[in-house]
């Protein structure tokens, strides 16, 4: 059985004729906060649960998956009618579908929710603001504070690229589902908005017989091994050329930075938090 508490014990080791004594200074406790991590057994969802059990803050008490795995050390739940457990916050690294069923979860329960889940439609993302007039909601199509810099960076480079032929490149593992990446929308996205909203994202040159048009956002991507993630914006000029990169060789990265936004989102009103809001990016 896992607590909800731990323990901060500060003592001191010394030794006094011959005898080695210990003295306690201080007690303290630590509450940790209770996480639900809906996808848990996921790749991404195993990375959250690895690195919420070995913190100081965060206790795993209960995942949401359509797998159930034999060795957990906290319940595992295909039913959102079967948790019992009443966590402080929700982690959400799945697929558009499972989101929404714990969504409605977190509304009848008054929970915050983060969601990394990526790949959702207009539609949805509507959805998800909806949702977040009722509980506080934590979205970012990517966790890394490194790539949140770089959405800062082409915001600022865009109208000074304007004349440039914009295109953005990213390359996934062969398992990922979703195409574009999440990230690489968010990117086009945010280049966008800052040359005026005028712009749009170009997914299928194959069916198309004619030329570039001055204002589209060519859209890649590549799948192969196992390539945690790689980003690239390009502005093709008539002579030069200026891009910026960004490679992720961890997936702990956006573990970790899913867990400071649940940390976050505790406590907060209802509404829709960004990762500039945690960051003051």
């Amino acid at each position: 059985m896992a607590f909800r508490f731990v323990l901060k014990i500060n003592v001191i080791i010394y030794k006094k004729e011959g005898v080695m004594l210990v003295k306690i200074t201080n007690i303290e406790t630590v509450n940790m906060i209770k996480v639900l991590v809906n996808g848990c057994n996921g790749r991404m969802g195993q990375v959250v649960c690895n690195l919420a059990t070995a913190s100081d803050k965060f206790i795993v008490s209960s995942g949401f998956d359509r797998n159930i795995v034999s060795n957990s050390s906290f319940p595992i739940y295909t039913e959102i009618k079967d948790i019992k457990e009443n966590p402080d916050v929700i982690v959400d690294f799945s697929v558009p579908e499972a989101t929404f069923k714990i969504l409605d979860y977190a509304v009848i329960n008054n929970i915050p929710v983060v969601i990394a889940t990526t790949g959702f439609s207009a539609e949805q993302i509507e959805k998800i603001k909806e949702f977040s007039t009722k509980i506080p909601i934590f979205q970012s199509a990517n966790m890394s504070y490194d790539i949140n810099i770089m959405k800062k960076l082409v915001s600022w480079l865009a109208p000074m690229m304007k004349d440039t032929d914009i295109e953005i490149t990213e390359v996934h593992h062969n398992r990922k589902i979703d195409s574009p990446s999440g990230t690489a929308q968010m990117l086009a996205d945010t280049i966008n908005e800052a040359l005026g909203g005028d712009y749009h994202c170009e997914y299928n040159r194959h069916d198309k017989r004619e030329k570039r048009e001055k204002k589209e956002i060519g859209m890649s991507s590549i799948r192969g091994g196992n390539i945690v993630g790689e980003h690239t914006v390009q502005f093709f000029g008539e002579f030069e050329t200026f891009e910026i990169k960004h490679t992720s060789y961890s997936r702990n990265v956006f573990a970790e930075g899913s867990l400071k936004a649940a940390e976050f989102i505790i406590g907060m009103p209802a509404g829709l938090y960004r990762m500039e809001d945690m960051c003051k990016i």
